[in-house]
C-alpha cells in the first residue's frame, strides 16, 4: 500500500507513526507533503517517510491520501492539488468542519471520506468518526477504516451532519475531562496537598472510575448512587454541583461546541 499525508502537523505525524508501527505502509511508500521549507527540514530529520511538495506527481499513485491541513489553508492549497488528486482512489479529510461537497468541488474528485479524530490518537487510544461520499466504493471505505483504526477505534456514520456533534462530543471531548481534572487537582491544593500528591489522587481516581464505567454492569446513575451515601460527603459535593447546574451547563457547552462547528462549516 502507498499512503500520502498532506499536512504533517501534530495529527499528520500521529498517523504517519501509527501506520509504520502497525506495518500498514513502509517508509518508502509513505509520502509526507509539506509546503514550508522549515517544516520539510524537520520532517527529513524525523525520517518517518519520503518528504515532498504538493505538486509531486507521485502523490497520484497513492492508495490513500490523507488531507490534514488547517481548514483555512485548504482552498489555496487545493489549486495546486487538484490536477494531481482528480483521479485519486481515496481521499480522507480530517479537516474540522470541511464538508465533503466542499472538498469534492475543490479537488474535482468524488472519492472523499471525512473523518473526525481526537487527541488520544497519539497514544493509539483515539476515537474517530467517519463518513463517506455516496459514490465511494465500499472497498475503499473498508480500507480507510483499517487505516483509521491504527490510532484507536473508529465508527462509521451514514449522516455527515452528525460529524458536527462528533466534533463537540469526542473531538473536543478530551479538553472537558482535562478541565474537570484540573479543577479537582486545584481543590486538592486548597485542602493542603502539594500538586503532585493531589494529581496522583485525581488521576488514579479518574482511571479507576473509567474502568468501572467500561467494565462494570451498573448504569451511571447506579454508580453514582453506590458512592453517594445519604447525608454523606459525596452527596454534599453533588448538592453543590446540582444547585449550580454543573451538569446542565456541561450539556449546554457541548451543544454550543456543536453549533460552532456548524457555523465554521459554512
Amino acid at each position: 500500500m502507498k499512503i500520502t499525508i498532506i499536512g504533517c502537523g501534530n495529527m499528520g505525524l500521529i498517523y504517519a507513526r501509527a501506520f509504520l508501527k502497525y506495518n500498514i505502509v513502509t517508509k518508502e511508500n509513505l509520502l509526507l507533503v509539506e509546503k514550508s521549507e522549515v517544516r520539510k527540514l524537520e520532517l527529513l530529520k524525523l525520517n518517518v517517510g519520503e518528504v515532498t511538495v504538493p505538486n509531486d506527481a507521485k502523490i497520484a499513485d497513492s492508495d490513500i491520501i490523507i488531507v490534514a491541513v488547517k481548514p483555512q489553508d485548504f482552498q489555496a492549497l487545493a489549486v495546486e492539488l487538484k490536477p494531481i488528486l482528480q483521479s485519486a482512489k481515496c481521499i480522507i479529510s480530517i479537516m474540522a468542519g470541511m464538508k465533503i461537497s466542499c472538498i469534492e468541488n475543490a479537488l474535482g474528485n468524488p472519492n472523499i471520506i471525512r473523518a473526525m479524530p481526537n487527541s488520544p490518537a497519539e497514544l493509539g487510544m483515539g476515537m474517530t468518526a467517519f463518513t463517506a461520499n455516496t459514490t465511494i466504493p465500499i472497498k475503499q471505505i473498508r480500507k480507510a477504516e483499517n487505516v483509521l483504526n491504527t490510532t484507536g477505534r473508529s465508527l462509521y456514520l451514514d449522516n455527515e451532519k452528525l460529524l458536527d456533534a462528533v466534533t463537540a462530543l469526542s473531538g473536543s471531548g478530551p479538553a472537558y475531562f482535562f478541565y474537570i481534572v484540573k479543577h479537582m487537582i486545584e481543590a486538592g491544593r486548597q485542602m493542603g496537598f502539594d500538586e503532585a500528591t493531589a494529581s496522583l489522587f485525581v488521576k488514579q481516581t479518574m482511571l479507576g472510575a473509567f474502568h468501572l464505567i467500561n467494565n462494570g454492569n451498573k448504569s451511571l446513575d447506579e454508580l453514582i448512587k453506590a458512592v453517594a451515601s445519604k447525608g454523606g460527603t459525596t452527596e454534599a459535593a453533588l448538592s453543590v454541583f446540582n444547585s449550580t447546574a454543573v451538569g446542565e451547563n456541561i450539556q449546554k457547552g457541548i451543544i454550543k461546541a456543536r453549533d460552532r462547528s456548524i457555523e465554521l462549516s459554512k
